[in-house]
């Protein structure tokens, strides 16, 4: 319907040309239309071949995922078109549908499954193209363990008791979390909105609290001597 409709616009444009240069003297302005017109009905059909090249490339892709050893239908497997983001999955009987074009590339991925990939025909005629792929499963080899028996219920009891279990993460959460421990996150850790809003009206306090006076030294506080003492016992001066 729409090729229709661009050839019937060309061909009135072609007629309307021929009109106008029968009723028309060609001098200069007219020459300047005719070439307006001449160049516009090429590029309109340049676009129309261009328009009916790209239609006749794109292809209805039908296909069916099977198992390669017993045919049986393989459903969520990963349908893409190699180098795009377009793609699809099979459903239960591992039927699936995807438009592509003809020279596409389509890559087929399960978890359990080799990938595989199909390549559409670039001289395939007609809109529609229709596969049956088979996948071979995919075999992951652990290594060997072997399990063998203690001789004797005694040994069994010994090396059940003395064995050394790997700790988890709530015990070594239980070691490091020690006065130490938190002593050296808190120093490290930067203060929060709250603690600074807090810590800036209390300087502000100290301020308007002194003015026009000498504030007190903590050199003489006997309570700042104290902490001092404690805090040097406890060696939050040591290099961490």
């Amino acid at each position: 319907m729409l090729n229709s409709n661009v050839n019937a616009k060309v061909k009135h444009l072609q007629g309307q040309i021929v009109v106008f240069i029968k009723n028309h003297v060609l001098n200069f302005g007219a020459v300047k239309k005719i070439l307006f017109l001449v160049s516009f009905l090429i590029g309109v059909t340049a676009a129309n071949a261009q328009f009916e090249k790209a239609r006749d490339s794109v292809v209805q892709l039908f296909g069916v995922i099977m198992t390669a050893d017993s045919l049986e239908a393989i459903p969520a497997v990963s349908v893409t078109v190699k180098g795009t983001k377009r793609g699809t999955i099979t459903n239960n009987e591992g039927v699936f549908s995807i438009a592509v074009l003809k020279g596409d590339v389509i890559e087929f991925s399960h978890v359990s499954f080799l990938p595989g990939s199909v390549h559409v025909p670039d001289t395939l005629k007609g809109s529609q193209y229709s596969i049956v792929k088979t996948l071979v499963q995919d075999t992951a080899f652990l290594p060997v363990a072997i399990i063998r028996p203690r001789p004797t219920p005694e040994q069994f009891a010994r090396d059940f008791v003395n064995v050394p279990i790997a700790e988890d993460e709530l015990e070594i959460l239980r070691k490091a979390n020690t006065p130490e421990a938190r002593r050296a996150y808190l120093a490290k850790l930067p203060q929060d909105g709250r603690e600074m809003t807090n810590r800036q009206l209390n300087n502000v306090f100290q301020r308007a609290r002194y003015q026009g006076q000498i504030p007190p030294m903590n050199i003489f506080s006997p309570a700042a001597w104290a902490e001092f003492i404690n805090a040097w016992k406890r060696g939050d001066f040591k290099r961490k």
